[in-house]
């Protein structure tokens, strides 16, 4: 086999290693949507969200942990004008969320799945993140527990107001296998 020959198997081996689609996650595991349903009222005393801006914070952390794409977060109990902070502002959730298939329910909508690891910000602006330490502390004890996790792993440093640094949630949650993989690993 002479020289060219061999640029020519090894562009071959280089362009089929481009074009051969992504290996599924070594984790892919049968999971399904499940409903769930939170009334969620933010009580803090550093940061004063309005209504709006809790919702636009809580959509933006169900998005980041997963949840199917058709959620809806509406306000709930809101008091002040639009765009102006409530002392107790909320929201109602309605979402549906990945979780393990039983082995003994083989059911005709589970969908193959697999852990990813989310380490959640509620802002790319770590200053302004550090105000939100309170509302990070409500999500993981009142939003978390509605999805399907392992490997949780929380820390605080809040003070009443006070903005403190070092708040962080992390977690690996079921997310859906890109669409074209429709393999599922019995487990």
């Amino acid at each position: 086999m002479g020289i060219s020959s061999l640029k020519v198997v090894r562009q071959l081996a280089v362009a089929a290693f481009v074009l051969l689609p992504a290996a599924a996650p070594a984790d892919t595991q049968s999971a399904v949507w499940r409903p769930k349903e939170l009334t969620f009222v933010f009580m803090g005393f550093t940061a004063h969200y309005s209504c709006d801006g809790l919702r636009d914070k809580i959509r933006h952390v169900l998005g980041e942990l997963g949840a199917r794409s058709d959620f809806k977060v509406d306000y709930h109990g809101c008091s002040s004008p639009f765009g102006s902070p409530d002392p107790f502002p909320g929201v109602r959730i309605r979402m549906q969320v990945l979780e393990p298939a039983a082995a003994s329910d083989p059911s005709t909508d589970a969908v193959a799945a697999h852990w990813q690891r989310v380490d959640l910000h509620l802002d790319k602006d770590p200053v302004w993140e550090a105000s939100d330490c309170e509302l990070l502390e409500q999500i993981r004890q009142k939003i978390l527990p509605l999805f399907a996790t392992r490997q949780v792993d929380f820390a605080s440093n809040c003070v009443p107001h006070q903005a403190q640094l070092g708040t962080h949630l992390t977690a690996e949650l079921l997310f859906p296998d890109p669409k074209g993989d429709k393999s599922v690993a019995s487990k």
